[in-house]
């Protein structure tokens, strides 16, 4: 019973400072950078960061609790020899990305665009998103689309129940950033974002190898055999990626955003409260 009140008490409160306090829109766009972690690098934050840019929309029901809407274009990049992780593996992919996102986000302190008093705050935001994606792979300067190769035996006798992986996926973006006003209708914010996926194939790598490769001559490899593993060492069976942990996603972004008054009441008509 107490549990159950101090959920309705709080619910309460969070749903009169919706209704009571000033709202506002605001439009904007995102540039910045993003990164993979994943089989081909499990750890290193920010390496091989690539160029991403977006644009969004945000209802701010008070000076603490907004919701947005957005969308980020972008690029990811895994490589063996450049993260050092298994330099006997040998793998590479880069992949374009498209995210689109809507987020809770929760100010720190009270913030809203136009305010001398209330002019910066940290935040943290987190909800759900659609991600898509098409890892390629480079070998000997030529680009292949790795989906359709099945590098790990989807469909093959040999792995029936591995199946076709989607290029488009369900994903959790979560993040941390801060927000400060630029002057009555300017707002900018610096943003880090992770997006953990529900697919550990953004970077086609996952599970084990399925060709006996040792015995292959390497001038008659098909395209699969090279991409799969450019070293022609491995055996069916062995261990290619670590299943265990699905691929995450991460965009680094500095956004500007414009002010859209409406819904305002009379404690609001004067931006700079």
């Amino acid at each position: 019973m107490r549990i159950k009140f101090l959920l309705l008490l709080v619910s309460g409160l969070l749903l009169q400072q919706m209704v009571s306090a000033q709202k506002y829109g605001e439009i904007g766009v995102s540039a910045g950078g993003s990164y993979y972690l994943g089989d081909l690098n499990p750890g290193q934050q920010f390496l091989l960061t690539k160029p991403a840019f977006g644009a969004f929309v945000r209802h701010n029901f008070n000076e603490r609790v907004a919701i947005k809407g957005a969308v980020m274009f972008g690029s990811v990049e895994g490589d063996d020899l450049k993260s050092k992780v298994n330099l006997q593996r040998g793998l590479n992919f880069q992949s374009k990305i498209t995210d689109i996102a809507a987020t809770f986000e929760f100010n720190f302190f009270d913030y809203f665009i136009g305010s001398l008093r209330h002019y910066v705050t940290p935040y943290m935001y987190a909800g759900g998103s659609v991600l898509m994606f098409n890892p390629k792979a480079s070998y000997n300067g030529t680009t292949y689309e790795l989906h359709g190769m099945n590098t790990e035996g989807q469909g093959s006798a040999m792995y029936p129940e591995r199946k076709a992986y989607n290029r488009t996926v369900f994903a959790i973006p979560f993040g941390v950033g801060i927000k400060y006003s630029l002057g009555r209708f300017v707002g900018a914010s610096l943003d880090w974002s992770m997006r953990k996926t529900f697919t550990d194939y953004i970077d086609d790598v996952s599970t084990t190898y399925y060709l006996d490769l040792q015995s292959v001559d390497p001038g008659s490899a098909t395209d699969t055999q090279l991409t799969s593993d450019p070293a022609l060492k491995h055996r069916a069976g062995m261990q290619r990626g670590n299943d265990a942990y699905n691929d995450w996603i991460s965009f680094v972004t500095i956004s500007i955003s414009l002010r859209l008054n409406y819904l305002e009441n009379e404690r609001c008509l004067n931006p700079y409260y």
